[in-house]
């Protein structure tokens, strides 16, 4: 039987956000993927180098609603770090209480997600129910549910009253029990065990060669977690252990973020239990000296790292920016290939990707019929002739 390309997306009801893959298969079975991203670029990057370190948070945290605390964190403990500035220890357990219901926010939401990709819907209305509560401690200790913009550089911009910590205790016990109820699922149930088990299978040899983080990354028996391994906030004070398995499928990738689930809410209930007293921030300079710092941090996805270049004013001369969702592209392509077109909707999920978050840049054809990049004012000028072209303005 000859190949045939099967185009998905961008726009297609398994993806919730524009990515377009190509899919040559042999009847049933999957050849190879070619994956095209940038549907989604932002100039989030470029953007951020024109705001100083105030108003650039903001923005930070729009790169993923999801992990919008992540991308702030890692932000600011870096230029606290280039201005050698230590914050004080209640603000540290703060971050790391709403990095961990993040945590606890984003791993529900995907659990949701994948049991929606094979049908599951009941499981979806369930975990999207208890994420509400997740939701709910966020609101009260921040005022939003989604961008908390809680991070300043220096520390935090609200403190924890005790009546806030008092309602947040007492929901823990409750998720506690829902999410012991999703782990005898997962081990019980025939569906998730049908779609799940076998599917996606990746090996601890490859997860290394194609350079998977997170979740992903543990699945197939990668012990790695940054929290642990370069620790940051309070991580280093808390009793918790990194979440690893060694099926190295999707079964296993679920297994390990309803694992990381329970380590989340042990987290969060020792930090509010022994939260520091104290001031939760301190005057910051406004200013940077020149530097450059590697920063990075555990996001719900993996290991998120911002490259930050400062030059002795209150901005970053440059910021790069290389999500989880980035990293783990190339093993799904690699463990797409010889599975049944069908699996593609819960492979995919199974990595968790952020497709807003992942792109930067596309490269084009030039006049010499050679791929290359064009600069950002000759971008500008292409804009303009489209807009003329549509008649806009």
């Amino acid at each position: 039987m000859p190949e045939v390309t099967v185009p998905i997306g961008p726009h297609h009801p398994a993806l919730k956000e524009p990515v377009n893959f190509k899919v040559i298969a042999d009847g049933e079975k999957i050849v190879r993927l070619e994956l095209d991203l940038s549907y989604s670029h932002r100039g989030i990057e470029k953007a951020a180098e024109q705001r100083d370190f105030i108003r650039v948070l903001p923005l930070l945290e729009r790169v993923c609603g999801i992990c919008s605390h992540s991308h702030s964190t890692v932000f600011v403990k870096g230029i606290e770090e280039i201005m050698q500035v230590e914050i004080p220890p209640r603000a540290q357990y703060i971050r790391t209480i709403i990095a961990e219901l993040e945590r606890m926010h984003s791993h529900l939401l995907w659990l949701g997600v994948a049991a929606h990709e094979i049908g599951f819907n009941t499981l979806f209305m369930w975990t999207w129910r208890d994420r509400e509560l997740v939701q709910d401690t966020l609101e009260e200790m921040s005022g939003n549910r989604v961008h908390y913009g809680m991070n300043e550089v220096g520390g935090v911009r609200c403190d924890l009253a005790p009546h806030q910590v008092s309602a947040a205790l007492e929901r823990l016990p409750f998720l506690e029990e829902r999410i012991h109820q999703y782990t005898d699922m997962v081990n019980d149930q025939q569906t998730m065990l049908l779609r799940f088990k076998g599917v996606g299978k990746l090996s601890r040899e490859e997860v290394l060669n194609y350079g998977a983080v997170g979740p992903t990354a543990r699945a197939s028996g990668v012990d790695y977690d940054v929290r642990r391994d370069d620790p940051y906030l309070a991580y280093a004070d808390v009793p918790w252990n990194v979440v690893t398995d060694t099926n190295g499928d999707v079964y296993g990738r679920t297994c390990v973020r309803i694992g990381e689930l329970h380590e989340s809410v042990n987290i969060v209930r020792y930090c509010l239990e022994n939260i520091p007293e104290g001031p939760v921030r301190i005057n910051a300079p406004k200013i940077a000296p020149d530097g450059e710092i590697m920063s990075r941090y555990e996001a719900p996805r993996g290991e998120l790292v911002h490259f930050i270049r400062t030059n002795g004013t209150n901005k970053v001369e440059r910021i790069d920016i290389r999500t989880p969702t980035l990293a783990n592209w190339t093993s799904v392509a690699m463990c797409l290939v010889n599975k049944n077109l069908a699996d593609i909707p819960v492979i995919v999920a199974a990595i968790d990707p952020c497709l807003s978050c992942t792109s930067r840049i596309t490269l084009i054809n030039t006049p010499g019929g050679k791929p290359g990049i064009i600069t950002f004012d000759e971008l500008r000028k292409r804009r303009q002739i489209s807009d003329k072209g549509r008649g806009l303005p």
